[in-house]
């Protein structure tokens, strides 16, 4: 019995023993120096009081319409169910707080866990979260196609639920990064709360995963589903050709640096694709031999897949347009760090050489010179990558521009601020979305440490967005502009600020993206290595990379022996948290998601 199930337990023991002992050792048949009376209801004899006895003993005996000994077995009766009510409250207790953090927090009696052992815990439990969310959210789009969005609402609530306390998990995960705390009480009670966090979103997941599979019903429409399925794989197969011609226009017209975040998705778009396309045979054959469930199965990797793949086609596209709007606004950059070079020029000779004030502005205005004189000749030399170029001048002429509006003089006002966040916004965004695509494409592969820096990079892009005037989340960013209500454009806001948190965002996605490449080549390189990528079916190794099946372990107490072709020997992911993600399709039951 644990410490605190006996003490819940002790006091009640005690109360059933105050209240019954003193009957059961002085019966009222043979009570010593009982005097009888009159009962005040029937005029029945009944037992006085014994001297000495507690207040409310004396009470029960004289106002009960029965003895004392009559009263001894309800009593121990309340007493008895009221221990036990304790004991299993306090056992419930117990269980919640075991499987809200790991060991209660404090690794259970054995003692408390490792730190390095509940680090690595916190890690894996972001990554395994994040990739049910992805998984879960492609559901929900998928789902909305086909049954409507009222239908997938309550379905998406969750999801957002979840999505909120998988943030919140990763930004303790940023600040556990950021700094070490002091004491490793500090730094176990946020791991602690990590792996709670983690641990609530994947249960709402769960919680909704019976609903999502019966408002889905894939054993029921799996031929429907097929033909579904199969329509998007020949769309999605007829889009790469655009692809790959603005991969090339990519190419030919900018710096090779300017088209590096895609310069392999079309190639990996096309092995989602054939993995599709094998699913989708084995769907076919599972359809005829009367085996809806394999069919079910194979639909819903290879619907994944045609997902992926066309992420990674609107990636070409969405990486097209936001390299053309950089080298669009790249003269208008340029033109307003000369008009604040002159500022500075200006108000540099009313200080006089010998300012303080004048130092800090001195060297802005000296770096914006440089940057401004770089780009020009990148540029005019031939091929370059416009939304660095665009960085850059935005970075030095935002440093300029903070020193012109704190040096003596007239108030600038907060136009020029906007003007520059508006560009800080975009190369954000574009780092944003890459981190992102890649990260969702390579989930099987991505580890902790990039997802933490691109969903930090997500809310401080959520945080420039609302302060400057026009609150877009980070999902959503990527939309507006200049002179739409509430955006950059228009009035309110704190442009400067925003301009600092769209600068770090900036920053922030693009080292997410640096790590997210780096894990995908040693994933490579280990499958490469164990022969993997030989053994599976085409594009097999590439749907384990993706998410989209999943194996071992991860596949739910693992896959039934007939589960093979391009599956693997895997299961598909679907809807759902850990008690959810691998079961096939059809099959209920309940888990704890943990």
């Amino acid at each position: 019995m644990t410490r605190t199930a006996a003490k819940a337990l002790l006091p009640a023991l005690a109360a059933v023993w105050w209240l019954t002992g003193p009957a059961l050792a002085h019966p009222p048949d043979g009570a010593a120096g009982a005097r009888p009376g009159p009962d005040r209801v029937s005029g029945r004899p009944a037992e006085a009081p014994r001297p000495g006895a507690p207040p409310d003993a004396r009470a029960l005996a004289q106002g009960a319409g029965s003895g004392a000994g009559d009263l001894v077995l309800p009593i121990a009766a309340v007493g008895g169910a009221g221990a036990l009510a304790a004991y299993a409250y306090a056992r419930r207790r117990r269980r919640t707080a075991t499987r809200t953090t790991p060991h209660g927090g404090h690794g259970g009696l054995d003692g408390p866990r490792p730190l390095p052992e509940l680090d690595a815990r916190a890690r894996r439990a972001l990554v395994g979260t994040e990739n049910a969310l992805l998984t879960s959210e492609e559901e929900l789009d998928a789902a909305a196609e086909r049954c409507g969005e009222e239908a997938v609402r309550p379905f998406r609530e969750a999801a957002a639920r979840a999505r909120e306390e998988l943030t919140a998990a990763f930004r303790l995960r940023q600040q556990l990064d950021d700094a070490y705390p002091d004491g490793e009480s500090a730094r176990r009670r946020m791991l602690d709360e990590i792996v709670a966090r983690c641990t609530g979103a994947v249960r709402r997941l769960d919680a909704e995963a019976e609903d999502f599979r019966r408002l889905r019903d894939p054993r029921r429409n799996a031929l429907r589903d097929l033909a579904a399925v199969q329509r998007l794989h020949d769309e999605a197969d007829g889009r790469m050709m655009h692809a790959e011609a603005a991969l090339r226009v990519m190419r030919e017209r900018y710096a090779s640096a300017a088209s590096a975040p895609v310069a392999g998705v079309v190639a990996t778009a096309r092995e989602r694709l054939a993995f599709a396309a094998g699913a989708l045979a084995e769907a076919h054959r599972a359809a005829g031999g009367r085996d809806t469930a394999g069919a079910a199965d194979r639909v819903r990797a290879a619907e994944a897949a045609v997902s992926q793949a066309g992420r990674l086609v609107e990636a070409v596209d969405r990486r097209a347009r936001e390299l053309a709007e950089a080298a669009g606004r790249l003269p208008e950059a340029l033109a307003d760090t000369e008009a604040d070079l002159a500022a500075a020029h200006a108000l540099l000779d009313a200080l006089g050489p010998g300012a303080v004030a004048s130092g800090p502005l001195r060297a802005r205005e000296a770096v914006a010179v440089t940057v401004a004189a770089e780009v020009r000749r990148e540029r005019d030399a031939g091929p370059f990558d416009p939304l660095e170029a665009l960085r850059r001048v935005e970075e030095a002429d935002g440093a300029l521009d903070r020193e012109l509006a704190e040096a003596p003089g007239p108030d600038r006002g907060t136009l020029r601020a906007r003007a520059l966040l508006e560009r800080a916004l975009l190369g954000a965004r574009a780092a944003v979305h890459a981190a992102d695509d890649s990260i969702a494409v390579h989930r099987g592969a991505v580890g902790g440490e990039a997802r933490t820096r691109a969903a930090e990079a997500r809310r401080r892009l959520g945080r420039a967005e609302g302060l400057s005037g026009r609150p877009e989340g980070a999902k959503g960013a990527g939309t507006g502009g200049a002179g739409v209500p509430g955006g950059p454009g228009g009035p309110g806001g704190d442009p400067r600020s925003a301009l600092v948190e769209a600068q770090r965002a900036d920053a922030l996605a693009r080292e997410a993206l640096t790590l997210a490449e780096n894990d995908v080549r040693a994933w490579h390189a280990r499958a490469a290595g164990g022969g993997e990528a030989q053994a599976r079916p085409a594009g097999a190794g590439g749907a384990v990379l993706g998410g989209i099946v999943l194996l071992g372990e991860a596949g739910a107490g693992g896959p039934p022996p007939e589960a093979t072709g391009v599956l693997g020997g895997g299961q598909p992911a679907r809807f759902g948290g850990g008690a959810a993600r691998g079961r096939r399709e059809g099959e209920g039951g309940d888990g704890d998601g943990s």
